[in-house]
């Protein structure tokens, strides 16, 4: 059990900082969320529209990790794929929305890769 789940004010908390950012991006971002079992990435318009996306839910994703999909390797995985994804849409410089969560491991993994894959934050 994760420890939002665990303390009172853990899910609320991190939800104020998700709304926190929003508020101070307005941009074009890259959204992270992650779960236990699957990662998820997206570029969304001001106008909450999505232009592009990538998860480790799609065939030639679930293929290269093999099973594995919501570790550090495969958030590398995920935001190369985004990042090839915009690039080819046009889209080069974003605002990185972590969903209010610290930036280490999968979501710092995530970053990192779609920077190599060329979008600027």
């Amino acid at each position: 059990m994760s420890m939002t789940a665990r303390h009172p004010r853990g899910r609320a908390a991190r939800g104020a900082r998700t709304r926190r950012l929003q508020a101070r991006l307005g941009a074009t971002r890259l959204v992270a969320r992650l779960t236990g079992r699957h990662i998820y990435a997206q570029i969304v318009a001001p106008g909450a529209r999505t232009l592009c996306a990538a998860s480790t839910l799609e065939r030639e994703m679930r293929e290269k990790l093999g099973g594995k999909n919501s570790d550090i390797a495969a958030a590398r995985e995920v935001g190369l794929r985004v990042a090839q994804k915009a690039v080819a849409a046009g889209i080069a410089k974003v605002a990185f929305d972590r969903g209010g969560r610290k930036y280490h491991g999968r979501v710092k993994a995530l970053a990192d890769a779609a920077r190599e894959g060329g979008l600027q934050f």
